[in-house]
């Protein structure tokens, strides 16, 4: 039997005899002596093949990379010299008495310590990929930090409960992943965006305190950061205020980030409005590393001759703001450039900038092709509100307020990132007071800002009929370096409020029995106040190995398009199992021979 891992093997082990099992990583001859780098999971260790025994000798000299090799034999010292000190088992080698070649392998397409890899080929051969230490280093990481959030959870009271994969479409949200129903002909099966409403009738149920790691699927188009089928840390409890929650589940993440990371998070986090972080940042998630602001100048506008700002001023729902970069008078015309392309991606019209050469000559200190648009009180009002200093640089934005604050918000990061005005550590933050709502100028009606089970904030379930824009909610997100790692709410609990929700985001009554007739009778049974969280585990796990992509952290992700590069799919089915669903593909359906 083993005796341990590779990497778990050092000077414990001294003049012992032991077994090992693993993969070859290298093959080294050397004068007439085989090393070979043997490596499992935990790591590697330096294996001797001596000539004095030949039989074994004979088959090191046919070993190549991945071969799956057991070892038997003693630990000794390394010879004086070669210690490794990067390496676990970094004192010591093990001296070969018996070896067995368990199985060969082919030469593998890429060297397994090899990082500079195209994420195609990774894909395509996932079970080398997944060999390499890097990636068994991530998902070691992810095991960690599960198991972490079980045990606190465990210690919490809340109780692990599985919620139903095959489930009901609902008309909110993102797109759905439908399966068609066999022994119902027509109907569909719809995989879960999240057990949202399971969860909700498990407190109705009475089980006070849950908690799920979910599989969820959304068929939405895809990012660096976002997966078709994810995992979720699902949370729910009963008779917390949502303070109380926000304060366990910050509690949970400063536990995940000490016992598996060693990261020492501030307790307790701090709290911004939801309004304050669109007004200060231009996004509902923040990255605080960035101390850079977004300075207000629509009032100071209205009346400029520079007509792009006065008519943004002009707008209802526009805004003119600016953005003060400490020492920005240095970047070139192309880096100025190349930032207005940047915001152009935010639907961002152009980049309008002034440099502050030297505050002391007025007006000549300062350079930009819009001051002979704006008046010199005007000047004055931007650089006393900016608070900007000789060699400063400050950006505008004017628009409708939605493209400047996404289009200055995205420039502070980017330039705060790049040009070294970001700290290194990590800054978590709760963004509450959200909406409600949020307008859908598409089709002209309300839609729910979280989603149509949250609760409205007290006092505002009026609002829901009369101003349903001014309606705030109890919802919450968990920001982290500018990420959302968690959201949630405390959950509408009386069918009344439900129902207001319901007609606010013109649901009929007819379309909200159809699709939640029983979230809305089960209402009536005497349901708990109750609310919730939900934290994206991969995302977390990307954040904690600090990779550049969620596919970096799943075992068996998805491209960009949706696609298993490994196994091909999705994939085309035969007509047999299309008539058993009762289903016929229009001949545009079909794919491409």
């Amino acid at each position: 039997m083993r005796t341990n891992y590779c990497g778990a093997i050092n000077t414990q082990y001294l003049d012992q005899t032991i077994t090992l099992y693993g993969w070859v990583h290298r093959r080294r001859d050397h004068g007439g002596v085989i090393f070979i780098d043997l490596r499992d999971r935990e790591g590697l260790i330096q294996v001797v093949c001596d000539p004095d025994n030949v039989e074994t000798f004979q088959r090191a000299e046919k070993i190549r990379n991945e071969f799956v090799l057991k070892i038997t034999g003693r630990v000794r010292h390394r010879p004086e010299g070669t210690v490794n000190t990067a390496l676990f088992s970094g004192e010591i080698e093990v001296l070969i008495a018996d070896m067995e070649i368990l199985n060969t392998s082919l030469t593998p397409p890429f060297l397994m310590d090899d990082d500079n890899l195209s994420e195609s080929v990774r894909l395509e051969h996932r079970y080398l990929d997944l060999r390499r230490p890097v990636m068994q280093s991530n998902l070691r990481l992810r095991h960690k930090v599960a198991m972490a959030v079980r045990v606190f959870l465990d210690e919490h009271g809340f109780l692990d409960v599985e919620t139903p994969i095959l489930t009901k479409s609902t008309p909110e949200g993102a797109r759905d992943y439908l399966v068609p129903s066999r022994v119902n002909a027509g109907h569909f099966f719809a995989l879960p965006q999240s057990p949202q409403l399971f969860k909700q009738l498990l407190m109705v149920s009475g089980f006070d305190r849950y908690y799920q790691i979910a599989r969820c699927f959304r068929d939405e188009d895809l990012r660096a950061d976002r997966q078709p089928e994810f995992t979720q840390i699902d949370i729910e409890t009963s008779f917390l205020a949502e303070n109380e929650i926000m304060s366990l589940m910050e509690e949970m993440i400063r536990y995940l980030f000490k016992s598996v990371r060693n990261i020492e998070l501030p307790n307790p986090f701090p709290r911004l409005t939801y309004a304050d972080a669109i007004f200060k940042y231009g996004t509902d998630k923040p990255d605080l590393r960035v101390a850079l602001e977004l300075v207000e100048l629509t009032d100071v506008m209205q009346e400029v001759p520079f007509k792009v700002f006065r008519e943004a001023a002009e707008k209802p729902n526009g805004r003119v703001a600016a953005l003060c970069i400490p020492n920005g008078g240095k970047l070139t015309r192309k880096e100025i450039d190349d930032y207005t392309s940047f915001v152009a991606i935010y639907g961002a019209k152009g980049l309008a900038y002034i440099k502050v050469n030297k505050l002391d000559d007025g007006l000549e200190g300062l350079q930009s092709p819009i001051l002979k648009f704006l008046t010199e009180e005007t000047i004055k009002a931007i650089l006393t509100r900016t608070a900007a200093q000789d060699g400063d640089l400050i950006f505008f934005g004017a628009d409708k307020a939605k493209i400047v604050n996404d289009a200055l918000g995205a420039l502070r990061i980017k330039i705060g990132h790049e040009h070294g005005l970001a700290e290194d550590n990590w800054e978590p933050l709760w963004v509450v007071d959200f909406p409600m709502f949020e307008r859908d100028e598409e089709e002209n009606r309300w839609q729910a800002l979280h989603h149509p089970f949250t609760s409205p904030a007290d006092g505002h379930e009026d609002l829901l009929e009369t101003e349903p824009g001014s309606a705030l909610s109890k919802a919450y997100d968990m920001v982290l370096n500018g990420s959302e790692i968690g959201g949630g709410s405390v959950r509408i609990h009386r069918q009344e409020i439900q129902s207001k929700v319901f007609r606010a985001l013109n649901i009929s009554e007819e379309e909200a029995q159809e699709k939640f007739s029983f979230l809305l009778e089960a209402l009536q049974y005497g349901a708990p106040p109750h609310g919730g969280i939900a934290f994206g585990l991969d995302r977390i796990m990307t954040m904690m190995t600090g990779t550049e992509s969620i596919r970096d952290v799943i075992a068996f992700p998805k491209t960009q398009r949706a696609q298993c590069l490994l196994t091909h799919a999705p994939g085309t089915v035969d007509e047999k199992q299309l008539r058993e669903l009762n289903i016929r593909l229009r001949k545009t359906d079909l794919p491409k021979s």
